[in-house]
């Protein structure tokens, strides 16, 4: 699951950001409202958590732009105004959720599922299959021909990646950039090291591999033919 945060405060996005990644959501952010309209536009995110108070363009005026333009991602308003008509403005401008500052770390992850859950009748996808391999996003769970596939966080994160691009070539950098969150290769083993791990708990024990090693190009999972 991918989560836009727009938060002009360092500090609490940071913190959220970090939490949510351990929580095993890849997490992007917009430290300003003009930043936050542009990424949220491009319709790859599952949620979007969208501060009230933002430079350059203010929260409401986000979620506007994105429901004229048809953009129906579940938004999460984050916002110090806690007044009932705050609120309910909020609400009005096409928001899907209200929460305010401060809050428990623990109510902003529930909330975040109330979404996905809400919205996976739409657009939102909660569970990727390839062959017998399954992933339920909202419940964490994989198997594999019904067997129970124990993943670290990491893990989880880079099979859903290869999951949601199954049949196509994915590269070094683009696994380095959606879940690691590098922007360059800083020359680590890394990404060999999950790849070997991943491979022996999807791979090892069946009769067919579904994780393929593309020489020179990158990884693709896919099922046998």
């Amino acid at each position: 699951m991918r989560i836009l945060v727009i938060e002009d405060d360092v500090d609490t996005a940071a913190y959220m950001v970090k939490g949510l990644k351990e929580s095993g959501y890849i997490v992007d952010h917009a430290a300003d409202g003009k930043d936050g309209l542009f990424h949220s536009m491009s319709g790859s995110y599952d949620v979007l958590i969208v501060d009230r108070m933002l430079p350059g363009l203010d929260g409401l005026s986000i979620i506007q732009a994105l429901r004229a333009a048809g953009n129906k991602t579940p938004v999460l308003i984050l916002s110090a105004l806690s007044a009932v008509d705050d609120r309910v403005r909020g609400l009005r401008a096409g928001g899907d959720d209200y929460l305010t500052k401060p809050y428990a770390f623990s109510e902003l992850v529930a909330r975040i599922e109330v979404l996905l859950r809400r919205g996976a009748g739409e657009a939102v996808t909660t569970k990727l299959r390839v062959a017998d391999l399954e992933m339920d996003l909202l419940s964490r769970l994989v198997t594999r021909g019904g067997q129970e596939i124990d993943l670290q966080p990491r893990e989880f994160m880079l099979l859903e990646y290869l999951m949601r691009n199954a049949g196509h070539v994915v590269t070094r950098t683009m696994l380095l950039e959606h879940v690691w969150d590098y922007h360059f290769d800083p020359q680590t083993n890394v990404i060999d090291v999950h790849i070997s791990r991943l491979r022996q708990k999807i791979d090892k024990n069946f009769p067919k591999s579904l994780l393929q090693t593309i020489r020179g190009a990158g990884y693709c999972l896919r099922a046998p033919e």
